[in-house]
Parts: C-alpha cells; sequence; structure tokens
C-alpha cells in the first residue's frame, strides 16, 4: 500500500515521484522496461532548466552527450537548402539551455534521484489495468506479475496512447490526425570528425530542424549531434505515411542522399533504427486530466509541444508531473481523493508554462503541417534567393520583389491563403 503509485518511469513519471517522496509521501515509481529510459525512443534536444527546481546544479551529474550552443532552421526543396544558423557561447556554460542525451542514460539517472530520495522503483513490471474501490475511485492498479499495487492515488504516465487513461473513459481524442510518427537512424562518427563537419568543439553541439525533404509527406526532419554518433530522421504523419505508401526508413535514406545534408552524415555506421508515436495534436488531443483517484501527466497527457521553432517535450513532461505531485500531495493532506479534491492539478497546469504555452501555440500544428508551409514556402523562398544570388550579366540585377511575383503568382499561392497563414503565424510565434 502507497500513498501514491506513479505508472512509467519516463521524465513526468520520475519528476512526480521525486517531489512526492520529498514531500515525505510513499511512492511506487513502476516501470515496464527492465530499467527506466529501456523502452524510449527520442530524437530530439532535452531542455533541462525546470530541473533548476528539482536538482540543484543539475548539469553537473546530467548523463548529458552535449550542450547545444548552434541551433538551425533549414527548409529543403529536391535540390536547394536555405538555412537559418544561430550560434552562441551563452548556451555553453551554466544554467545552459539545452543538451542532447541518449534517453536509457538519462530516465534511469533521473529515476536514481527520485530512488534516492525515497520512492520505490519497481521494473520489469506491466501496469494492466485499474483497480476501484467500492465508491468507483481509482485506488491501485492491476499488474502482470503476482500482485496488484493499492495505492491513496495512481499518476498515470504511461506515454503516448495510454492504456490506463482510455481504460478510465479520459482519452477519447485518438484521431490519427493528431499523432506522427518518428523515426531515427543513429550513426557512429568519429569524435573529430563531427566536431569539424558541424562547427563544433569540445562539449558543444548543433540541433538542425528541417522543413521539407520528407518525400512530400507531411512532417518534418532533424540531425543532431552527440558526443560520437550523430542522429538523423523524420516526424511524419500517420495519415501522409499511409497515402503515401512510402516506408519511413526511404524518408530516412532521401535525407542522408540529399547534397545539403549528405556531407554531414557521410560514413556514418548504423547503430540503431529506432521508430515511436508523438503526439503532435497539443492542446486539441490532451484527454481529461482529472479522475476520481487518477491523475494524467507527460505524454500519456499529450504534454509534448510542438510548434516549429518550439519542439520540445522532457521539459513539459516534468512541468507536469510536479503539478501532478503537488496536487496528490494536497489532495491525500486533505482527505479527498475524488475528481473534486485533485482538481488542483488543472489549476496548477493552467498557472505554469505546461498549458499557457501549448495555449499559445494551439493553432501551430495545422499551420505547420499545411502544404503550403510543407512544400509551397520552402520552394518560394529557395527560388527567390538562387535568383537573387544568380548573377546573369549582361542583364541587369533584378530586385526580390520583382523576382518575387512571378514566382508567387507560379506557386498559386492565394492572397486569402496568405493571409490565413500570416495571422496563424503571428499567433504561433508573435
Amino acid at each position: 500500500m502507497f500513498d501514491v503509485v506513479v505508472v512509467g518511469a519516463g521524465p513526468a513519471g520520475s519528476a512526480a515521484a521525486l517531489r512526492l517522496a520529498r514531500l515525505g509521501r510513499s511512492v511506487c515509481l513502476l516501470e515496464r522496461g527492465p530499467f527506466p529510459g529501456s523502452k524510449n525512443v527520442y530524437g530530439g534536444v532535452i531542455y533541462g532548466r525546470f530541473m533548476d527546481t528539482l536538482i540543484p546544479n543539475w548539469w553537473e551529474v546530467v548523463p548529458k552527450q552535449r550542450w547545444i550552443t548552434r541551433r538551425g532552421t533549414m527548409l529543403l526543396t529536391d535540390h536547394q537548402s536555405l538555412c537559418i544558423d544561430y550560434r552562441t557561447t551563452t548556451w555553453g556554460r551554466p544554467p545552459y539551455n539545452g543538451f542532447t542525451a541518449y534517453r536509457p542514460d538519462f530516465d534511469n539517472w533521473f529515476a536514481s534521484e527520485a530512488v534516492h530520495a525515497g520512492a520505490t522503483l519497481v521494473t520489469s513490471t506491466t501496469a494492466t489495468g485499474l483497480i476501484r474501490d467500492s465508491r468507483g475511485i481509482v485506488s491501485g492498479v492491476r499488474t502482470d506479475r503476482d500482485g496488484d499495487i493499492s495505492a491513496r492515488i495512481v499518476i498515470a504516465c504511461d506515454g503516448v496512447n495510454s492504456f490506463l487513461a482510455k481504460e478510465a473513459g479520459m482519452y477519447t481524442h485518438t484521431d490519427p490526425k493528431h499523432f506522427t510518427l518518428g523515426v531515427k537512424e543513429v550513426l557512429a562518427l568519429p569524435r573529430h570528425e563531427i566536431e569539424a563537419r558541424f562547427g563544433v568543439t569540445g562539449e558543444e553541439g548543433a540541433d538542425l530542424e528541417i522543413v521539407g525533404g520528407t518525400k512530400g509527406i507531411a512532417g518534418g526532419a532533424f540531425i543532431y549531434t552527440n558526443r560520437d554518433t550523430v542522429s538523423i530522421g523524420a516526424v511524419l504523419t500517420l495519415d501522409g505515411l499511409a497515402s503515401s505508401k512510402v516506408r519511413p526508413e526511404e524518408v530516412i535514406a532521401g535525407l542522408k542522399a540529399h547534397p545539403s545534408l549528405a556531407p554531414l552524415v557521410a560514413g556514418g555506421e548504423l547503430k540503431e533504427y529506432a521508430a515511436h508515436l508523438i503526439p503532435e495534436g497539443g492542446l486539441d488531443m490532451m484527454p481529461e486530466l482529472v479522475g476520481d483517484g487518477l491523475l494524467i501527466a507527460g505524454d500519456a497527457a499529450a504534454m509534448c509541444l510542438a510548434a516549429g521553432l518550439w519542439l520540445e517535450g522532457v521539459n513539459y513532461a516534468m512541468g507536469s508531473g510536479v503539478a501532478a505531485a503537488d496536487s496528490a500531495h494536497e489532495a491525500i493532506t486533505k482527505g479527498d481523493r475524488s475528481r473534486v479534491g485533485l482538481a488542483g492539478y488543472q489549476r496548477r497546469l493552467e498557472s505554469s508554462f505546461v498549458l499557457q504555452d501549448h495555449r499559445k501555440v494551439r493553432h501551430a500544428p495545422h499551420f505547420l503541417l499545411s502544404e503550403r508551409v510543407q512544400e509551397r514556402y520552402p520552394q518560394l523562398a529557395c527560388d527567390v534567393l538562387e535568383q537573387l544570388y544568380t548573377v546573369e550579366n549582361p542583364k541587369p540585377k533584378r530586385g526580390a520583389l520583382t523576382i518575387a511575383r512571378p514566382l508567387l503568382k507560379q506557386s498559386k499561392l492565394r492572397l486569402r491563403d496568405l493571409a490565413r497563414d500570416a495571422r496563424d503565424a503571428y499567433r504561433t510565434f508573435g
């Protein structure tokens, strides 16, 4: 019997268990894998500043690969590219901004912090269902091993497509349009070769986010650096994959062969191929977050922020996990485990960066996955710059507007589409 059982030892679950243990609550952290992180797939950068509130000077002990000091946003066509490349030395010193890590290392370390605080970690155990008391309030979980786990409150951090949230009738937004498939390859390269190709040194790293180059499938792509490996991959809409009849590994092969990307990954030895679902619908796909004796957090609550400039998830998972922990502690203290007693969770999320950021970028997924943003704008921007930079002597130079007008007409972009996209871009990034 525990005060709280947290299902899933990812960032949300470990953050919740860590906070509850420090609040003096007995907490079980349940993980289906043989160790935290063993079942996780990740293809991005971890933004760790939220850990300032949990682990002082976390950057001294976190198992990072590289600190991201170079961030690029690239538009691709079949043979062209346009990149905005930002670099700063500020992100290479405390308190840092973002870092790459292998999720098995990071998740295992973060869960160990919860264990050191007093949480009980149980691995190789899957929560197969919810237990309810005579009043219908969730009071624990059934497992695939001998014995169930009883608790006053359950926090479900069991990942995308949460089975516990579905069983409770809280997860109804399961339309495939809200999900993408993330696929990646991890390629081994000598450390000095990575640093030479990406223009970084020491513990510095690079993160390159890409629009286009995904064989006409809406989504995006990425390349980021670890210490002695490079990860390259794509995030693809499920309906786009289904209709295109293109396999995900074909998309990665196309990226690796693109003239703008091939020099970055040439000669890399394949170490890993992985794929996983990503909840990209944001606020429009979030389940009910509060039930009787049950809270939903992390990816199970669709807390992934997919908004072009901002591609974040771990920080929102941790934020929601801590909010769930504080709300569970409050409800147990008051002796009210009902939906009403746990309502503080929604209030905490609404007043924090977690839901405030999600509300700000609510329209971003629809905007960024549109055919215009995915295909027409990259082509238009690259074509304008190609003509602008081409020297056509003895012809005189033309201005950007003179070049853009016929290309804009050729692209068949309508004024109302441009106006709508400008509005959505302002809503998201303004």
